[in-house]
C-alpha cells in the first residue's frame, strides 16, 4: 500500500474505562501497529456495552481511521459483547482472520478455543476485534498482519460502474 495506515484503537473493558486498572492493551496495541509503520489516528477506552463499541467505531471511521483494533471483549465471559456489537453494524464478515488467530493461539494455549477474534467490514474500514490480554492481542495481529494492507487498500478502492 503506498500510504500509512490510519489505525484507531479501542480497548472494550468495564474495568479500565471506571480507573479500577490501566488500560495495558490498547497501549501494547497502539507499540505494535506504530512498529508496522502504521500511524494510530484515534484511540478509545469503552465498557463492555455494545452501544459505546458501536458509538467508538463509527467515530473513529469518521476521524479516517481504515484500520481499527479492538481488544477485549472476545471472550465468553457474558459481558464480553464485542463481536455482537461488530457484527450488527457490519456489511460483511472475514471469517478467515477470526481462523487464523485462534489456530496460530492454540499453539500457545489451549484457552484460545474460547476466543471468539474476528474481523469485518464497517463502512470502508476493517475492523479486527483482539483478546483482552497484552500479549495475545500483539500475537494474534501478528498472526495476520501480512493480510492487513491489501484488505485495506481494497477497502478504501471506489468501485467502478460498467
Amino acid at each position: 500500500m503506498s500510504t500509512t495506515i490510519q489505525v484507531g484503537i479501542i480497548t472494550v473493558s468495564d474495568r479500565a474505562s471506571r480507573g479500577e486498572y490501566d488500560d495495558l492493551g490498547g497501549p501494547a496495541i497502539k507499540k505494535a501497529s506504530e512498529a508496522y509503520g502504521w500511524h494510530v489516528l484515534a484511540e478509545a477506552l469503552v465498557p463492555d456495552e455494545k452501544s459505546e463499541i458501536q458509538r467508538a467505531i463509527r467515530e473513529e471511521i469518521r476521524r479516517g481511521c481504515q484500520l481499527i483494533l479492538t481488544t477485549g471483549g472476545t471472550g465468553v465471559a457474558l459481558r464480553d459483547v464485542t463481536p455482537e456489537a461488530v457484527r450488527e453494524i457490519a456489511i460483511r464478515e472475514l471469517p478467515g482472520f477470526g481462523e487464523v488467530m485462534r489456530i496460530e493461539s492454540m499453539k500457545i494455549t489451549k484457552n484460545a478455543i474460547l476466543s471468539r477474534n474476528l474481523a469485518a467490514v464497517v463502512d470502508h474500514a476493517l475492523i479486527i476485534c483482539l483478546p483482552g490480554k497484552p500479549s495475545g492481542a500483539v500475537e494474534c495481529l501478528g498472526f495476520v498482519v501480512g493480510a492487513i494492507p491489501h484488505c485495506v487498500e481494497v477497502l478504501q478502492e471506489v468501485p467502478t460502474s460498467c
